[in-house]
Protein backbone atom coordinates (compact mmCIF):
# COMPACT_ATOMS: atom_id res chain seq x y z
CA UNK A 1 0.00 0.00 0.00
CA UNK A 2 1.33 3.91 -0.01
CA UNK A 3 2.11 5.51 2.01
CA UNK A 4 -1.51 7.41 2.19
CA UNK A 5 -3.55 4.28 2.03
CA UNK A 6 -1.19 2.99 5.29
CA UNK A 7 -2.10 6.20 7.12
CA UNK A 8 -5.89 5.80 6.63
CA UNK A 9 -6.00 2.42 7.70
CA UNK A 10 -3.93 2.92 11.16
CA UNK A 11 -6.05 5.83 11.63
CA UNK A 12 -9.63 4.19 11.56
CA UNK A 13 -8.30 1.26 13.50
CA UNK A 14 -6.20 2.93 16.06
CA UNK A 15 -8.65 6.03 16.39
CA UNK A 16 -5.40 7.70 16.73
CA UNK A 17 -3.99 11.03 14.68
CA UNK A 18 -0.38 10.72 16.71
CA UNK A 19 3.29 10.69 15.08
CA UNK A 20 5.58 10.65 17.56
CA UNK A 21 8.84 12.45 16.93
CA UNK A 22 12.00 10.72 17.22
CA UNK A 23 14.28 13.54 18.34
CA UNK A 24 16.35 11.93 20.72
CA UNK A 25 18.72 14.24 22.59
CA UNK A 26 21.80 12.28 24.13
CA UNK A 27 21.98 14.83 26.98
CA UNK A 28 18.47 14.06 27.85
CA UNK A 29 18.63 10.22 28.07
CA UNK A 30 18.12 8.63 31.30
CA UNK A 31 21.11 7.75 33.60
CA UNK A 32 20.39 4.06 33.19
CA UNK A 33 20.79 4.07 29.64
CA UNK A 34 23.95 5.66 29.44
CA UNK A 35 26.36 2.42 29.79
CA UNK A 36 24.35 1.00 26.65
CA UNK A 37 26.69 0.49 23.98
CA UNK A 38 24.29 3.26 21.85
CA UNK A 39 22.36 4.76 24.09
CA UNK A 40 20.36 6.73 21.34
CA UNK A 41 19.58 3.32 19.65
CA UNK A 42 18.49 1.79 23.37
CA UNK A 43 16.51 4.44 23.84
CA UNK A 44 14.63 4.92 20.73
CA UNK A 45 13.98 1.26 20.73
CA UNK A 46 12.45 1.20 24.08
CA UNK A 47 10.47 3.55 23.16
CA UNK A 48 9.52 2.36 19.78
CA UNK A 49 8.19 -0.87 21.82
CA UNK A 50 6.42 1.20 24.02
CA UNK A 51 4.16 2.70 21.36
CA UNK A 52 4.45 1.42 18.21
CA UNK A 53 0.45 0.16 18.44
CA UNK A 54 -0.89 3.10 19.54
CA UNK A 55 0.42 5.67 17.14
CA UNK A 56 0.27 6.03 13.11
CA UNK A 57 3.83 7.18 11.88
CA UNK A 58 7.02 7.67 13.42
CA UNK A 59 8.99 10.92 12.32
CA UNK A 60 12.59 10.86 13.34
CA UNK A 61 14.30 14.73 12.81
CA UNK A 62 17.72 13.66 10.98
CA UNK A 63 19.22 16.39 12.24
CA UNK A 64 19.67 14.53 15.78
CA UNK A 65 21.28 12.09 14.16
CA UNK A 66 23.47 13.86 11.56
CA UNK A 67 24.95 15.75 14.93
CA UNK A 68 26.60 12.13 15.93
CA UNK A 69 28.68 11.67 12.62
CA UNK A 70 28.97 8.11 10.93
CA UNK A 71 27.44 6.34 14.24
CA UNK A 72 24.64 8.85 14.34
CA UNK A 73 24.10 7.64 10.96
CA UNK A 74 23.43 4.10 11.25
CA UNK A 75 21.70 4.76 14.60
CA UNK A 76 19.21 6.74 11.99
CA UNK A 77 18.89 3.34 9.92
CA UNK A 78 19.32 1.31 12.60
CA UNK A 79 16.33 3.28 14.43
CA UNK A 80 13.82 2.96 10.92
CA UNK A 81 14.85 -0.59 10.95
CA UNK A 82 13.37 -1.10 14.65
CA UNK A 83 9.99 0.41 13.61
CA UNK A 84 6.95 -2.38 12.87
CA UNK A 85 6.37 -2.73 8.50
CA UNK A 86 2.79 -1.70 9.36
CA UNK A 87 3.93 1.80 11.16
CA UNK A 88 5.41 4.40 8.45
CA UNK A 89 8.55 6.50 9.10
CA UNK A 90 8.48 10.29 8.19
CA UNK A 91 12.34 10.86 7.82
CA UNK A 92 12.21 15.19 8.91
CA UNK A 93 14.87 16.47 6.53
CA UNK A 94 13.63 19.17 5.24
CA UNK A 95 15.55 18.72 1.80
CA UNK A 96 15.66 20.80 -0.87
CA UNK A 97 18.68 21.84 -3.50
CA UNK A 98 18.73 22.16 -7.40
CA UNK A 99 17.96 19.03 -9.17
CA UNK A 100 20.90 16.41 -8.99
CA UNK A 101 21.71 17.25 -5.37
CA UNK A 102 18.26 16.41 -4.56
CA UNK A 103 18.18 13.17 -6.33
CA UNK A 104 20.82 12.57 -3.96
CA UNK A 105 18.81 13.75 -0.92
CA UNK A 106 16.12 11.28 -2.20
CA UNK A 107 18.06 8.52 -2.73
CA UNK A 108 19.46 8.49 0.75
CA UNK A 109 16.71 8.75 2.31
CA UNK A 110 14.10 6.77 0.24
CA UNK A 111 16.78 3.98 -0.77
CA UNK A 112 19.63 3.46 1.98
CA UNK A 113 17.29 4.83 5.21
CA UNK A 114 14.14 3.07 3.99
CA UNK A 115 12.03 6.24 4.91
CA UNK A 116 8.22 6.14 3.62
CA UNK A 117 8.27 9.72 3.72
CA UNK A 118 10.14 13.07 4.15
CA UNK A 119 10.13 16.69 4.79
CA UNK A 120 10.90 18.97 1.97
CA UNK A 121 11.42 22.87 1.59
CA UNK A 122 9.80 24.51 -1.56
CA UNK A 123 12.06 27.57 -1.92
CA UNK A 124 14.32 26.39 -5.13
CA UNK A 125 10.93 25.58 -6.49
CA UNK A 126 9.27 22.28 -8.32
CA UNK A 127 12.93 21.05 -9.91
CA UNK A 128 14.61 20.77 -6.69
CA UNK A 129 11.44 18.83 -5.18
CA UNK A 130 10.50 16.41 -8.41
CA UNK A 131 13.49 14.10 -7.90
CA UNK A 132 11.48 13.12 -4.01
CA UNK A 133 7.83 13.11 -6.04
CA UNK A 134 9.65 10.98 -8.20
CA UNK A 135 9.14 8.08 -5.94
CA UNK A 136 5.54 7.14 -6.81
CA UNK A 137 5.27 4.53 -3.39
CA UNK A 138 6.74 7.14 -1.50
CA UNK A 139 5.62 10.41 -0.09
CA UNK A 140 6.37 14.67 0.66
CA UNK A 141 5.40 16.53 3.28
CA UNK A 142 6.30 20.51 1.50
CA UNK A 143 6.93 22.96 4.46
CA UNK A 144 4.23 25.31 3.96
CA UNK A 145 3.25 27.49 7.48
CA UNK A 146 5.49 26.15 9.93
CA UNK A 147 5.24 26.43 14.36
CA UNK A 148 8.37 28.54 14.48
CA UNK A 149 7.98 32.09 15.57
CA UNK A 150 10.20 33.59 12.43
CA UNK A 151 7.45 31.52 10.03
CA UNK A 152 6.49 35.18 9.23
CA UNK A 153 9.56 36.56 8.04
CA UNK A 154 8.51 34.73 4.88
CA UNK A 155 5.77 33.04 5.10
CA UNK A 156 2.98 35.33 5.88
CA UNK A 157 4.58 37.91 3.65
CA UNK A 158 2.45 38.63 0.64
CA UNK A 159 3.00 38.25 -2.94
CA UNK A 160 0.50 40.19 -5.22
CA UNK A 161 -2.13 40.26 -1.76
CA UNK A 162 -1.61 36.70 -1.18
CA UNK A 163 0.50 35.51 1.73
CA UNK A 164 3.33 32.84 0.62
CA UNK A 165 1.79 30.00 2.74
CA UNK A 166 -0.85 30.03 0.48
CA UNK A 167 1.23 29.98 -2.77
CA UNK A 168 2.97 27.65 -2.04
CA UNK A 169 0.12 25.48 -0.87
CA UNK A 170 -1.37 26.15 -4.49
CA UNK A 171 1.34 24.86 -6.27
CA UNK A 172 1.58 21.87 -4.33
CA UNK A 173 -1.74 20.62 -5.60
CA UNK A 174 -0.38 21.52 -8.88
CA UNK A 175 2.37 19.15 -8.79
CA UNK A 176 0.36 16.54 -6.86
CA UNK A 177 0.04 14.05 -10.03
CA UNK A 178 1.02 11.06 -8.87
CA UNK A 179 -0.82 11.58 -5.17
CA UNK A 180 1.82 11.52 -3.04
CA UNK A 181 2.42 15.23 -2.00
CA UNK A 182 1.13 16.93 1.60
CA UNK A 183 1.74 20.12 3.84
CA UNK A 184 3.44 21.10 6.59
CA UNK A 185 1.09 23.03 8.71
CA UNK A 186 2.42 24.20 12.47
CA UNK A 187 -0.08 23.91 15.16
CA UNK A 188 0.73 27.39 16.51
CA UNK A 189 -1.68 28.97 14.05
CA UNK A 190 -5.01 27.45 14.65
CA UNK A 191 -6.85 29.65 12.43
CA UNK A 192 -4.61 28.89 9.55
CA UNK A 193 -5.37 25.36 9.67
CA UNK A 194 -8.68 25.82 9.09
CA UNK A 195 -7.34 28.43 5.91
CA UNK A 196 -5.33 25.88 4.60
CA UNK A 197 -7.48 23.11 4.49
CA UNK A 198 -10.43 24.95 2.73
CA UNK A 199 -7.72 26.44 0.14
CA UNK A 200 -5.51 22.75 -0.56
CA UNK A 201 -8.60 20.17 -0.85
CA UNK A 202 -7.35 16.79 0.82
CA UNK A 203 -3.70 17.13 0.80
CA UNK A 204 -2.54 15.14 3.71
CA UNK A 205 -1.27 18.02 6.53
CA UNK A 206 1.63 17.02 9.26
CA UNK A 207 1.23 19.29 12.16
CA UNK A 208 4.52 19.81 14.59
CA UNK A 209 3.85 21.88 17.16
CA UNK A 210 1.93 20.56 19.40
CA UNK A 211 3.11 19.29 23.45
CA UNK A 212 6.07 21.54 24.34
CA UNK A 213 5.35 23.83 21.84
CA UNK A 214 1.47 24.37 23.01
CA UNK A 215 -0.33 23.63 20.09
CA UNK A 216 -3.87 23.52 20.02
CA UNK A 217 -4.42 19.58 20.23
CA UNK A 218 -8.50 19.87 19.56
CA UNK A 219 -8.17 22.28 16.44
CA UNK A 220 -5.58 20.60 14.80
CA UNK A 221 -7.34 17.83 14.66
CA UNK A 222 -10.77 18.81 13.93
CA UNK A 223 -9.00 21.61 11.55
CA UNK A 224 -6.73 19.21 10.22
CA UNK A 225 -8.98 16.72 9.30
CA UNK A 226 -12.03 18.70 8.41
CA UNK A 227 -13.63 16.99 11.13
CA UNK A 228 -12.60 13.48 9.54
CA UNK A 229 -12.69 13.81 5.99
CA UNK A 230 -9.39 14.34 5.27
CA UNK A 231 -5.59 12.94 6.49
CA UNK A 232 -3.27 15.50 9.87
CA UNK A 233 -1.11 13.40 11.43
CA UNK A 234 -0.45 15.51 14.41
CA UNK A 235 4.13 15.44 15.66
CA UNK A 236 4.22 15.40 19.27
CA UNK A 237 8.18 14.58 20.19
CA UNK A 238 9.49 16.19 23.24
CA UNK A 239 6.03 15.75 25.30
CA UNK A 240 5.94 11.80 24.70
CA UNK A 241 9.56 11.22 24.19
CA UNK A 242 10.63 12.56 28.06
CA UNK A 243 7.67 12.37 29.65
CA UNK A 244 10.13 10.74 31.66
CA UNK A 245 13.70 10.80 32.65
CA UNK A 246 13.53 7.85 34.64
CA UNK A 247 13.87 3.99 34.16
CA UNK A 248 9.71 4.05 33.26
CA UNK A 249 10.33 6.84 30.53
CA UNK A 250 9.06 4.31 28.05
CA UNK A 251 6.07 3.26 30.04
CA UNK A 252 5.57 6.98 30.51
CA UNK A 253 5.77 7.28 27.29
CA UNK A 254 3.31 5.25 26.65
CA UNK A 255 0.48 6.72 28.79
CA UNK A 256 1.05 10.06 27.16
CA UNK A 257 0.47 8.74 23.63
CA UNK A 258 -2.91 7.21 25.13
CA UNK A 259 -3.70 10.22 26.38
CA UNK A 260 -3.38 12.13 23.56
CA UNK A 261 -5.69 9.51 22.09
CA UNK A 262 -8.47 9.84 24.57
CA UNK A 263 -8.49 13.29 24.35
CA UNK A 264 -8.52 12.58 20.41
CA UNK A 265 -11.83 10.12 20.39
CA UNK A 266 -13.81 13.27 22.39
CA UNK A 267 -13.56 15.40 18.92
CA UNK A 268 -15.77 13.19 16.83
CA UNK A 269 -13.48 13.48 13.90
CA UNK A 270 -13.04 8.91 13.46
CA UNK A 271 -15.77 8.50 10.99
Amino acid sequence: MKFKERISLLVKERKSLICVGLDTDPDKIPDHLRSADNPVLEFNKLIIEATSDICVAYKPNAAFYEALGAKGWNTLKNTIKAIPDDVPVIVDAKRGDIGNSSKMYAKSVFEYLGGDAVTVSPYLGEDSLAPFFNYKEKFAFVLALTSNPSSQDFQLQEIGGRPLYEIVAENVQKWNKNDNLGLVVGASHPDKIKEMRNISGNLPFLIPGVGAQGGDLEASAKFGTDNGKSIALINVSRSVIYASDGVDFAERAREEVQRLNRELSEFDIFK
